[in-house]
């Protein structure tokens, strides 16, 4: 997926964040978008709000935080970081929606693309979904 214009990543992180946002539209390219328009409305402060705006969501729309399913801390976390580390690369103010397009075109739009970092077994343990783990593959060269 590809976006157009700002308004579609506003539509999609306010729709997260009141809860509206209908289940099937939650979808990989979804979740970059939210995490561009958190990122540009509350920095790195974002790194910390995500996390429950998504726990929120998530029961809104039927879906239980679980030891094996909804939210993942190591997911959501290392994807923050690459969003956030090509939010930072720009030399000047960018559209939204062209930030989510980049990212989406790079490594990050294959929805497995942790996986050339962690381990399936370690990315998908009840550790990692519940707090930050670090690769263990090759290192993880996003920062917070």
């Amino acid at each position: 997926m590809r976006f157009s214009h700002d308004d579609e990543i506003t539509h999609i992180a306010t729709g997260v964040l009141a809860c509206t946002l209908p289940k099937p539209q939650w979808t990989h390219a979804a979740h970059i978008a939210a995490g561009v328009y958190m990122l540009n409305e509350q920095g790195e402060r974002a790194f910390a709000t995500m996390p429950d705006i998504i726990r929120t969501y998530n029961e809104a729309t039927g879906v239980q935080n679980t030891d094996n399913d909804g939210y993942h801390e190591t997911i959501t976390q290392a994807s923050l970081r690459v969003i956030y580390d090509e939010m930072k690369s720009g030399r000047a103010p960018t559209p939204l929606f062209e930030i989510a397009n980049k990212v989406i075109a790079g490594p990050m739009g294959n929805p497995d693309w942790l996986l050339g970092y962690w381990s399936k077994a370690l990315l998908f343990s009840v550790k990692a979904r519940r707090s930050w783990v670090n690769a263990d593959l090759k290192p993880f060269p996003y920062q917070q």
